[in-house]
């Protein structure tokens, strides 16, 4: 994977939730920005889950990134 793969998904406007896929397959949920940084050579991703402890990832051993759809249409608004 290459930088920009990754930076789109980080700075979208507005934010959508995604996934992270590390090279042992497990699923990293990256649900706000604030939690990922990157190195000053955007060659390492660092990731600070709410659980506590942190990953460091080589970004080019990140297979891929899952980003689910954006949604076209706005939900319906509930009548009270």
């Amino acid at each position: 994977m290459n930088i920009q793969e990754m930076r789109d998904p980080y700075s979208a406007a507005p934010f959508e939730p995604f996934e992270i896929v590390p090279p042992n397959g497990t699923l990293i949920p990256v649900d706000h920005p604030d939690f990922i940084a990157f190195s000053r050579d955007y060659r390492m991703l660092h990731f600070y889950p709410l659980r506590g402890g942190t990953w460091h990832i080589d970004i080019k051993l990140i297979p891929r990134v899952d980003v689910p759809p954006r949604n076209s249409s706005p939900k319906p608004k509930k009548r009270k």
